[in-house]
């Protein structure tokens, strides 16, 4: 199998590139409490999806009950600081942490002060 498909469903190219312009940029709303970034098209072959999550300032952070989906998910901290709370246990992460967690249990990135985060998020889907 190509790497193509972790940016588009042509699985005839070697290589295939998204340039920023034309990126799925910061959809979300505030219900949810995030908005975020596509880094690659969304494709049925894979079970990969990266996304880069913008967290946002602490004073405009609504949302405190977790998340729950059918996938693993990886983070790394791109930007600032953020409290993961997994399974209703609060882990700070920074600049450079990671985490894997299942993402059958609760969870929610809580920022920590006013100037927010981003987080790259990959989401991978364990059944493919």
């Amino acid at each position: 199998m190509k790497l193509s498909w972790l940016l588009e469903d042509d699985s005839e190219h070697d290589l295939v590139l998204l340039k920023k312009s034309a990126r799925q940029y910061k959809e979300g709303a505030d219900h949810i409490g995030y908005s975020y970034e596509l880094l690659a098209n969304r494709s049925p072959y894979t079970g990969v999806e990266p996304t880069v999550v913008h967290v946002p300032p602490k004073d405009e952070h609504t949302r405190m009950e977790g998340y729950t989906h059918a996938h693993d998910e990886f983070i790394y901290v791109l930007e600032g600081t953020i409290q993961l709370m997994y399974q209703e246990e609060r882990h700070y992460l920074s600049e450079g942490d990671t985490a894997f967690f299942n993402g059958t249990n609760p969870h929610l990135f809580i920022p920590v002060d006013d100037k927010g985060a981003k987080v790259l998020t990959i989401f991978i889907d364990v059944d493919r």
